[in-house]
């Protein structure tokens, strides 16, 4: 399941939003490659269950630092754009434009640290899908 590599723009919140959207295709799609990848008791000879659980189980954990690195970025570079506009509003109180501008990153800093949360809840529940059923067949190995 290619997805998109997450370098996209951070300008933009809403496109941003998309490409995570996009991104997530491996979390929302988890129970159908479970059902359709590893095997039910009846057919068990027929399929290395443990190297699909394992394959699946990298993929999600690729799809997952993507999206988290991504996300940081953008957390990092709308914390810049945010202290270089306060700075200059420290210079400039009066400008309007700036002000304004001010607030929408303020606003799209929020929604994006927002999205650390989003992720840390899909990312749980694909884990949690994906040891319910793999459990028997393969052990990930222990982060933290």
């Amino acid at each position: 399941m290619a997805a998109p590599s997450g370098d996209g723009s951070c300008e933009d919140f809403t496109e941003f939003q998309e490409i995570l959207r996009v991104m997530r295709t491996i979390d929302d799609r988890i129970v159908h490659e479970l059902n359709t990848t590893v095997p039910t008791v009846s057919f068990a000879g027929k399929i290395d269950a443990g190297q699909t659980c394992k394959q699946l189980y990298q993929s999600l954990q690729d799809a997952h630092a993507s999206r988290d690195k991504a996300i940081k970025r953008c957390i990092a570079q709308t914390s810049t754009a945010v202290n270089n506009l306060q700075a200059e509003r420290l210079k400039d109180s009066d400008n309007l434009a700036l002000i304004k501008l001010l607030r929408k990153e303020q606003s799209k800093l929020k929604f994006l640290k927002s999205e650390l949360n989003v992720e840390e809840v899909v990312n749980d529940r694909s884990l949690k899908v994906f040891n319910e059923r793999c459990r028997l067949h393969y052990k990930p190995p222990k982060t933290e």
